[in-house]
């Protein structure tokens, strides 16, 4: 558990907003760490921007980045 809660979707901006959406419609749920990264709407933007060009990199195909996305996420206790 967090020791902040996240923006929550009420007070969230438009922009937030539809990236909750998107976040859910792909995981079934809003992520813990995003709702926490809107505070700053600076790493909010750098962190989902990040997270777009990486999924859209074509060097590595797609099930070789998940299966490595699933090992990490093992390694360090993630439930995402």
């Amino acid at each position: 558990m967090a020791r902040i809660e996240g923006v929550p979707r009420k007070r969230a901006g438009f922009l937030t907003r539809l990236i909750y959406r998107f976040a859910e419609r792909m995981l079934g749920k809003i992520p813990e760490p995003m709702m926490i990264q809107a505070h700053n709407p600076r790493i909010f933007d750098a962190v989902v921007g990040f997270a777009f060009f990486l999924d859209r990199a074509r060097r590595v195909p797609k099930s070789i980045k998940t299966l490595a996305g699933l090992q990490a996420a093992i390694s360090i206790g993630c439930l995402f």
